[in-house]
């Protein structure tokens, strides 16, 4: 069974009420109608992730870095199931997010090249973890700042942006 439709019979065993959407290709959000997955970023510098959509359910988790890429698997009223580049997640208040989009960099001393082509001159080094705000994307490369440095990285040293996908959202 995959691991998508492991997440969905997990949702339905826990009891979670009906309009929360499975993350499948083709999936949309229930409430917004955008695409499920997707990516979004942390608007506030703490958040309370939830076992559950709404207040009373217990907090599991609080997310405490501002702009941090996350990504949207299911949808409820107000809230969004959300997990980060570890797999940690849970439901946070939708006011909490934002559409700005990052990524964090996966790999250590990952160069910022100065155009989307294997061996093009570095303008700068990201270090593992850092937080990027992306610019644009090809099939296989993301051009990203940070920390008032621009360049073109290989998708596959980034998490927040989808293999493959062309453009900014």
């Amino acid at each position: 069974m995959s691991f998508l439709k492991c997440a969905l019979l997990a949702l339905l065993l826990i009891g979670l009420p009906a309009g929360v959407w499975a993350s499948e290709d083709g999936a949309r959000g229930s409430v917004t109608n955008l695409p499920l997955p997707r990516f979004v970023s942390m608007k506030a510098d703490k958040a309370n992730v939830r076992r559950g959509p709404g207040l009373t359910q217990k907090v599991d988790w609080v997310f405490t870095r501002k702009n941090m890429p996350l990504q949207v698997v299911a949808e409820y009223g107000n809230w969004r199931r959300v997990h980060d580049v570890d797999g940690a997640g849970g439901w946070i208040h939708f006011s909490l997010l934002s559409g700005v989009r990052t990524v964090i960099v996966q790999k250590d001393y990952t160069p910022l090249r100065s155009s989307a082509v294997v061996g093009a001159d570095p303008n700068a080094y990201a270090e593992q973890g850092v937080v990027a705000f992306l610019v644009k994307c090809h099939p296989n490369w993301c051009q990203i700042k940070a920390g008032g440095q621009r360049g073109w990285v290989l998708k596959s040293e980034i998490w927040g942006e989808v293999p493959d996908k062309v453009g900014k959202n």
